[in-house]
């Protein structure tokens, strides 16, 4: 007697269930991703028990005649593609033909359509894959489904579920994410009779943003600068968080190819790379990415539930979303500066990096580079112009922020920079032209613990930490030099240093010497696996030339066994950040003036290149609070 069979067509349906049909999320998702293939514009989506009792999804699609509704629980049977060409270019969501008839198998199952321009409806009823009844029914055009005991004929299956709760949170993800892909549809969720959601349909994808995370959290979004795809074909168009507004999960970051919701690590890597810097670490930014490829870069088929996708060219659409985040955080910083989150002291954060220990004096040598060609600051205007108060006898002596940049506004807890020219007259009569913006003025108060300098502004109270502030500096500074053709300045050594490095770490260094170069490193080989080091980057200060290079390559090597695609930029990082300013370092006067001078006018200014705040500002009414002052 043979051993092997073939299976029934209800078993070889409840097999297949198992991989479709995971629970009642995934019952949710296949049948509103039908609904809006079908040209839905209302969705309406009714649970009781978590989905495990009923679900009922009505739509007002297209509907289906009799003949489609019977042959809709075939398995394989569907409207989506017809040859395989179709399957390398799937544009709708749905296409394999096996959602209905799988749930059909595992469900008391109720199916009734009509289309716009029929006279009647078709009904029909299916209990556990086998087909009932069949009849007309005088519904409204376009599909309503019932879902009734999901699992009820396989135990197995049953008794894995989770909580009423855990599997209704389940569904409504799977929703929030169509919605979301899908702002031209409304959506409306019901559990257990009471209403969760009710999203009408919008040309704004920021309003749907807003119904389903709230206005709080859409406050730190920005908009992407839309792309149309460029050379690798990749159009990307969404929202992002600002600078230094990090969540502690992912749960805010969704990302969607053809306004389908996907997964992908290639995503996932582009955006922690554009956000290099912008985030202290173990934080992580929302995000709404919108991707448009050719279908046919992209296949959708690797995973039963279409969760995955494979890119052609993972690392064209890697680097498209890292240099799409990269100019949206610029853009923002540059055209409205950071804003002050509700409830919230400090400003938003952007780039840092960690310094080393520098002498004031060094300090001093390291930072002149970045402002020997900017003129010095103005001095104050008198105390008649200024719409602030007084000092009080602490403040040692009050300055104005340096010259103004058009591409770097001031914000809430900086101050702007002035014109390079000297300013015109404050008197009426030569105000001729447009008015200034305002400017906030900060007024120097005092340094806390010889590392925080304390600040007054017309908003408030702001605090510096002056370790971040020079990170940010020497950050950008090698950066600047970086991003150019040319190699950045260096300064030789008086004595040349010798590594000696373990083979593979001296493979790796070979491999991006000229990487290293441009930073302004003299490296090269000498000899078997050691590698000489005659001059540094101009800006790098430090009397330990060994323990500075020592801790370079170390950088170096965490960057690789980190995966990052991102070396250059984050070698940066670790370079400069042994150039810091000590914590017990004292400034003088003129050198905190300075590097404020120095800190405004870098790109991102905020923060440092970890992500940690530069500036920090306590608002007039939030001071009052504090003291129980109602003013």
């Amino acid at each position: 007697m043979a051993k092997i069979q073939v299976l029934s067509d209800i078993l070889a349906s409840q097999v297949a269930a198992g991989e479709v049909v995971e629970r009642p999320a995934s019952v949710v998702k296949e049948l509103v991703e039908n609904s809006i293939d079908a040209g839905a514009d209302n969705i309406e989506v009714r649970a009781q028990r978590g989905g495990i009792a009923l679900i009922r999804i009505v739509d007002n699609g297209c509907g289906m005649s009799r003949e489609d509704a019977l042959l809709c629980l075939e398995r394989h049977a569907t409207s989506k593609i017809r040859t395989a060409d179709d399957l390398g270019s799937i544009r709708t969501l749905g296409f394999r033909g096996e959602a209905l008839p799988s749930i059909a198998s595992v469900s008391r199952f109720t199916l009734t359509t009509r289309e716009t321009d029929a006279i009647a409806g078709t009904e029909l009823t299916v209990e556990g894959g086998k087909v009932g009844d069949v009849r007309d029914s005088g519904s409204a055009p376009g599909t309503q489904i019932e879902v009734r005991t999901l699992f009820y004929n396989v135990p197995a299956r049953r008794k894995y579920l989770r909580t009423e709760t855990t599997e209704f949170s389940h569904i409504e993800h799977h929703l929030r994410l169509q919605a979301i892909a899908h702002p031209e549809v409304s959506f409306t969720l019901l559990h257990n009779d009471r209403l969760v959601f009710q999203l009408p349909a919008t040309t704004r994808l920021i309003e749907r943003i807003e119904g389903l995370i709230g206005r709080e959290t859409c406050d730190h979004l920005i908009e992407l600068p839309a792309t149309d795809g460029g050379a690798n074909g990749v159009g990307i168009r969404g929202f992002i968080s600002e600078p230094g507004f990090g969540r502690s999960n992912r749960s805010l970051q969704l990302s969607f190819l053809n306004n389908r919701p996907v997964e992908s690590p290639a995503i996932n890597h582009g955006l922690r790379n554009g956000y290099h810097g912008a985030l202290a670490k173990g934080q992580h930014p929302a995000a709404f990415l919108f991707l448009n490829l050719d279908p046919a870069e992209v296949d959708v088929n690797v995973h039963p539930a279409k969760r995955e996708v494979r890119f052609l060219d993972g690392n064209g659409v890697q680097n498209a979303i890292t240099t799409a985040v990269m100019r949206g955080l610029r853009n923002n910083v540059r055209a409205t500066g950071a804003r002050s989150a509700p409830g919230r002291v400090d400003p938003a954060p952007e780039p840092t990096t960690v310094f080393s220990e520098t002498s004031s004096e060094n300090v001093r040598a390291a930072i002149a580079p970045s402002v020997s060609a900017r003129p010095a600051p103005s001095p104050p205007p008198p105390p008649s112009s200024r719409p602030a108060p007084e000092p009080s006898p602490r403040v040692h002596r009050e300055w104005i922020t340096p010259p103004t940049q058009p591409e770097l506004p001031a914000s809430p807890a900086s101050a702007p920079r002035e014109s390079p020219t000297p300013p015109p007259s404050r008197e009426p009569q030569a105000d001729a032209a447009a008015p200034e913006p305002s400017r906030p003025n900060f007024r120097l108060v005092g340094v806390l613990g010889k590392a925080y300098s304390v600040l007054e502004s017309d908003e408030g109270l702001v605090l510096m930490d002056q370790r971040a502030a020079h990170e940010r500096v020497l950050f950008e500074l090698a950066l600047g030099h970086h991003d150019k053709d040319a190699d950045a300045p260096s300064q030789g050594l008086l004595i040349p240093v010798m590594l000696q490095l373990s083979p593979k770490e001296f493979d790796f260094v070979r491999q991006n010497i000229p990487a290293i170069q441009r930073l302004g490193f003299g490296i090269e080989e000498f000899g078997s696996n050691t590698i000489k080091v005659d001059s540094l980057p101009a800006f790098c200060k430090t009397t330990d030339a060994q323990a500075f290079l020592d801790m370079v390559l170390d950088g170096l090597h965490q960057l690789r066994s980190s995966g990052s695609s991102r070396l250059t930029d984050e070698a940066i990082a670790t370079a400069v950040c042994r150039q810091a300013v000590r914590q017990r370092d004292s400034l003088s006067e003129a050198e905190i003036r300075r590097l404020i001078d120095d800190l405004l006018a870098c790109d991102m200014p905020y923060c440092c290149p970890n992500g940690n705040p530069t500036l920090i500002q306590i608002s007039w009414s939030e001071l009052a609070r504090k003291f129980g002052k109602q003013g």
